[in-house]
């Protein structure tokens, strides 16, 4: 583990950039750039225009570390370069950057009100080649919908695959997203957070993990986990929300910072010049720092 990086992550200024979108996800990201379907042909092309997407932001003179202390990369953009550069090299070291790594294959069905993370084959050969790339931490993320028993199975499933990202001297970020539209929201959030209180407090002395968390129904629900030593950061997700009212419900989050994707991007698009895609970026970035300032 890079300590210079665990300081930045545990006190860094500013929030996480999530620019993780993976394959499915890959064609809304980009309609919402401004390049739709029927413009690329196969995985291959697609994969190619996110990551010019993506590095058209992360070389702006906005995305600075100043207001972002991290960003959570797609297997894919961990494996290729920003000018010359392997991609998380290329955010630490000329940067200033915590880079991240998303490590799940997407949600399994849903059962009991949730839904768990699929199997992930091969995970330690990527969390080795994640180590050997200087990728500080990964990010894994399943859903929940109800409280109950599928959200208790989420939890223990996220703690299981922390202890083996922490055996490989990376920080996992757990993320149990409480979705935004469940009837049951606050009473979910409510079991969610003794859950993880829970697996929390059941690490060992010498291990440290990071949470993202829905912007919770009542305010400040987090802040035990917030203060827990074993606790490197809370972050928030948008999870559907706009980014003005993802700012506003984070502002009332004492200690917890935003780890934005759709939200951050709200407003790119690939026909913009280099001033107004800059300027958007900027007033984007400026906002949610300033939301995570709290």
């Amino acid at each position: 583990m890079n300590d210079d990086q665990l300081k930045k992550a545990q006190s860094g200024a500013g929030f996480i950039a999530a620019l993780d979108q993976s394959g499915g996800s890959t064609p809304k990201a980009l309609k919402l750039y401004g390049i739709p379907e029927d413009s690329y042909s196969g995985e291959d092309q697609m994969f190619d225009l996110v990551h010019e997407m993506r590095s058209r932001i992360i070389t702006s003179p906005a995305f600075d570390s100043e207001r972002i202390m991290g960003t959570i990369l797609f297997e894919q953009t961990m494996d290729r370069e920003i000018e010359g550069r392997p991609t998380a090299d290329y955010l630490w070291n000329v940067k200033n950057i915590v880079p991240f790594l998303k490590i799940d294959k997407g949600l399994a069905d849903e059962k009991d009100g949730a839904q768990t993370m699929k199997p992930m084959p091969g995970l330690d050969d990527l969390l080795d080649r994640a180590v050997e790339k200087g990728i500080f931490g990964t990010k894994e993320r399943s859903v929940i919908k109800l409280p109950g028993s599928g959200l208790q199975a989420v939890v223990d499933q996220q703690f299981e695959v922390a202890e083996q990202v922490l055996a490989k001297g990376l920080v996992p970020i757990i993320e149990p997203e409480v979705d935004i539209n469940s009837p049951k929201k606050a009473e979910a959030e409510e079991q969610l957070k003794a859950a993880l209180l829970a697996g929390v407090d059941k690490l060992g002395d010498d291990k440290k993990v990071m949470l993202k968390l829905t912007l919770p129904d009542t305010d400040n629900l987090y802040k035990d986990l917030v203060d827990h030593p074993k606790v490197v950061r809370v972050v928030a997700l948008s999870g559907g929300y706009s980014r003005d009212v993802a700012n506003e419900k984070l502002t009332r989050n004492i200690g917890v910072i935003a780890s934005f994707s759709r939200a951050l991007t709200e407003g790119l698009s690939a026909q913009q010049s280099d001033e107004e895609f800059n300027s958007t970026l900027d007033e984007a970035i400026a906002a949610i720092a300033k939301a995570s300032a709290t």
